[in-house]
Formats: C-alpha cells, structure tokens, sequence
C-alpha cells in the first residue's frame, strides 16, 4: 500500500502504519452501507467497534513489534510506480480474468441470470407490516388482520440485529 509507506516514510510509527490499513474498514460508503441493511444504530455499534479493533490492534502491534525488533528499520523507502511489466503477477491477473470469465461462462448457461432479477431490490422494499391494505399482493398470509398469527418470512434479507416488522 504505497500510501502506508509514505507514513512510514515521515515517521508514522509501526502500529499507526497498521492502524491506517485497518481502517478501510470505517470508511464512509461502508458505514452507509451497515446503515441501510442493519440500520443507524447497529451501524454506529459496528463502526465503534471497529474503531476500537483498529485502535487496540495499533497498540498492540506497536508494543509486541518494537520490543522484539521486529519493526523495519529503513524507513527511507523509494515507492515507484515502473508501469506494466510481464511478471508473475501479469500472468496472474490473466489467469484469473480467464477463470472469472469461465465462471460467467456457466452462471449464464445455467441460467442462474434469473437469480439476479428475483433478487432485485432492496430489503426494504418487501413485504411491510404498517397497516396499509395488503389484500392485492397476492401473498396467502396477507389476509389477516393480526400479526400474531404467524411466523415471520424467512425471506426477511436484513440484518439480524436489526428487529423485523414482527418483532418488538
């Protein structure tokens, strides 16, 4: 990660280069995304969490790394960028285009395409229990009039610990 390395180029310490890659995990769109599919509050409580992981992982790198002697001692590090070069990786990243490719070869022979349609939409989109009519849905539970009459769909895609209409 050419960016860590320029931290540890100015003097960032060890743990702080290690906090600084652990933190793509609280990065703004994935934060929205644990807001939209297990709502605010789950969301603030993983994002706390992960920022303490990342924190704590820091430290604690630091404090086992140096006292073992294990944090590089270079820090004059030149990053360059040579370009396209025919090495393993080249060959690598052709090979798994090629293999990527296969797999979308038989995805769309097996006609799993209709996968993705069935799955459209968001989670929030399905079935509602607000109190609105539901008598043209089409869905046999959707005739009745109290919610304590069945069990909960097991289509329900959202986060567990997010409550489901069902639930209180």
């Amino acid at each position: 990660m050419p960016l860590a390395a320029v931290l540890w180029n100015v003097g960032i310490s060890f743990g702080g280069v290690i906090s600084f890659i652990f933190a793509d995990l609280i990065i703004i769109p994935i934060i929205l995304f644990y807001r939209k599919y297990c709502g605010t509050k789950a969301a603030l409580h993983l994002t706390a969490i992960f920022y303490a992981a990342i924190v704590l992982a820091g430290y604690v790198v630091e404090l086992i790394f140096t006292p073992l002697h294990l944090v590089p001692r270079n820090r004059h590090l030149s990053i360059i960028d040579a370009g396209i070069s025919w090495d393993y990786t080249t060959w690598l990243n052709i090979a798994f285009i090629l293999i990527g490719l296969a797999l979308l070869v038989v995805f769309f022979r097996s006609n799993s395409d209709s996968l993705l349609t069935m799955m459209g939409g968001s989670p929030d989109s399905g079935h509602d229990h607000t109190g609105e009519d539901h008598s043209n849905d089409g869905h046999p539970m959707d005739h009745h009039t109290s919610h304590q009459n069945h069990a909960p769909r097991t289509t329900d895609l959202r986060c567990p610990a997010r409550p489901g209409p069902d639930q209180s």
